[in-house]
């Protein structure tokens, strides 16, 4: 019979090499869920993971694999932080959706003004908008001690109502002739976030993913606050007698994590998306979870695994359209990935023995 037997430390070996075997392992059950569903699993991954970078329009999916990484890097950025500090943010979805609300709010405010400040300030309301959706949990668990897990992801339910209201209300194109959502922003430049590369998928949402790739790397290496955060989550109690405030790391991972989600909204609603609709979120703010575990809440590693999840958004739309393929079963695929490396995860703790003695 097997058994797990704790090792002395975390494998060095292990904690790189889960996320390689957590992506085949995925593959492997991906196949077997695409064969179960009638398809062709070998045709399947390969429309998954290679067409997209060298099939036949493989130029084009390469620059709509930046528009889907760019969301995800930001808001998996600011999920790491909070992540490796033991504070759990599962409701960026909610932030994510609020950031582009106000920020969309902002701009169509000013509408038809044209004045190159007008983006600036946009980008300055999404961030505000996700910051400020992140506090309510922060605040709730500082003040009285909720759980910020429930409370943050509970509040993705209700920015979601609130998007049904904008699209269908308060935001709505006066000249939609009725139809839900708000003017495009692509007819009004002075507020949208064209493409700086034609052909590319660069845009400013991309610029400030790998921005803040940077940013996040030098915090956790070279500044007195990574160290807290890095010493907050693995020994909590030598984070106090370190002079750690326990709060106050809160409400500034939960606000840098709200701010960088409701950025990443606000780049996405004025540029790939277009406006806002009653279906404008598209699951970025959960996906993202995967994306910082599969990066080891590492910013490089993140923005490797962020390029990787894009390419199963890209190539899982392609599947569906060319296999036939349910999107749900592109969904499933997806968290198997995150469902393999929690698995794999466990080898870097213990050890896999071969016992041949019943245990009493």
């Amino acid at each position: 019979m097997l058994r797990l037997e704790k090792r002395p430390s975390p494998s060095a070996f292990w904690q790189k090499a889960s996320p390689f075997l957590a992506v085949i392992l995925t593959m492997i059950a991906g196949g077997i869920m695409f064969a179960a569903l009638g398809k062709n699993p070998v045709e399947a991954i390969r429309t998954i993971f290679w067409d997209p970078l060298f099939g036949e329009f493989a130029f084009y999916f390469r620059g709509q694999l930046l528009v889907k990484a760019g969301p995800l890097i930001l808001i998996a950025l600011g999920l790491s932080l909070g992540f490796r500090a033991g504070i759990w943010n599962i409701g960026a979805e909610g932030q994510y959706i609020m950031g582009a609300i106000i920020g969309a709010a902002v701009g169509l405010a000013l509408y038809p003004t044209e004045n190159r400040m007008i983006y600036p300030v946009m980008v300055i309301a999404g961030a505000f908008g996700g910051w400020a959706w992140a506090m309510i949990p922060a605040i709730l668990k500082t003040r009285f001690n909720t759980n910020e897990i429930l409370v943050s992801l509970l509040l993705v339910y209700v920015a979601q109502t609130i998007l049904a209201k904008a699209a269908t209300g308060f935001l709505r194109n006066p000249e939609g002739a009725g139809f839900p959502g708000s003017r495009n922003f692509s007819s009004y430049p002075a507020a949208s976030n064209p493409e700086l590369i034609a052909g590319t998928g660069m845009h400013w949402g991309v610029v400030a993913a790998f921005i803040a790739v940077i940013a996040a790397y030098v915090l956790l290496q070279r500044h007195i606050l990574g160290f807290h955060i890095k010493l907050a989550g693995q020994a909590p109690r030598a984070a106090r007698f370190a002079g750690v405030a326990p709060n106050r790391l809160v409400v500034l991972c939960m606000g840098i994590s709200g701010a960088l989600a409701g950025l990443a909204g606000l780049f996405e609603v004025t540029g790939p998306a277009g406006q806002i609709t009653i279906d404008f979120n598209v699951g970025y703010g959960f996906t993202a979870i995967i994306v910082a575990f599969l990066g080891r809440l590492n910013p490089v590693g993140i923005l490797f695994a962020g390029l990787l999840m894009a390419l199963t958004y890209i190539g899982g739309e392609m599947a569906s359209t060319n296999l036939g393929l349910p999107s749900a079963a592109i969904q499933a695929f997806q968290g198997m990935l995150l469902f393999f490396l929690l698995a794999s995860d466990v080898l870097t703790n213990f050890r896999v023995r071969l016992s041949t003695k019943a245990v009493a």
